[in-house]
């Protein structure tokens, strides 16, 4: 049975299509171009990534859980956390009923990945270690926003200062929804409470 050869629309500025058979390729015009002459003129290539997040989660129903007492304990498991996963922490950092973490996202890791193996391994570690008797879980969903190097230091002292922020000035509430708003983020409100 003859097999018919696939073609593949490659981007050449609309010049042409090329057809696959074995270890040659042929163009429209019928010209033959052969694996070997397309690697040797292959350099390869890195990823290269620059993307800050501010990651903001709160505890289950926003309960005040996280002990002041042992919160630095539970920011240092956080960062071997996210160190393992070849991120960056530029800060981290919150009060009893929420944290912010700053940090860049490694070019092989999606998002979601990374929250989630973030609130799993530190849900775990505050529930084991007895530090966080009163900790009952983390909210559903997370926050995260993105930001561009020129805003990289004014975040991590925005994070930095978590506790004087929410000293008789925000509720995370309130903080929350502003961070939404200011990011164009689009959410229905009664998913906030």
């Amino acid at each position: 049975m003859k097999q018919t050869p696939k073609k593949f629309p490659i981007s050449n500025h609309g010049h042409s299509t090329w057809t696959v058979c074995h270890s040659m390729w042929h163009t429209q015009n019928h010209k033959v171009v052969t694996q070997e002459m397309i690697t040797s003129k292959l350099k390869p290539m890195s990823t290269y990534t620059q993307v800050f997040y501010q990651i903001v989660f709160g505890t289950k129903h926003r309960l005040p859980t996280i002990d002041r007492k042992h919160d630095r304990e539970l920011y240092k498991f956080i960062y071997g956390t996210i160190q393992k996963r070849g991120c960056h922490l530029y800060r981290i950092n919150g009060i009893e009923d929420h944290i912010h973490i700053f940090s860049d996202l490694h070019s092989s890791i999606c998002l979601a990945d990374y929250v989630k193996e973030i609130k799993v391994a530190s849900n775990t570690f505050m529930r084991d270690s007895g530090l966080f008797p009163l900790f009952d879980g983390w909210q559903v969903g997370y926050g995260a926003f993105t930001y561009s190097i020129r805003e990289k230091q004014k975040i991590i002292n925005y994070v930095a200062k978590q506790k004087e922020h929410h000293k008789d000035k925000e509720t995370f509430y309130d903080e929350y929804k502003r961070l939404l708003e200011e990011s164009g983020v689009v959410f229905d409100e009664k998913y906030l409470l």
